[in-house]
């Protein structure tokens, strides 16, 4: 499946819980990913906000 077929309904960029259900990982897991910056990310406050490429980009670089 092409990058650009994935995640068709969600938008460009993403919260800390679409990242949970995208993966099926926990929240722990999810910020562990974050904060080790294996999931590029921008922090405004308390929030994350993920690029959706960047999780497709995850995804690609583990199936390599």
């Amino acid at each position: 499946m092409q990058n650009s077929q994935l995640f068709l309904g969600y938008p460009d960029i993403v919260t800390h819980g679409d990242l949970c259900t995208m993966l099926s990982i926990s929240k722990n897991s999810a910020y562990r990913l974050l904060k080790s910056g294996q999931i590029e990310h921008i922090k405004m406050g308390r929030k994350y906000l993920i690029p959706k490429s960047s999780v497709t980009q995850y995804i690609s670089d583990k199936l390599a």
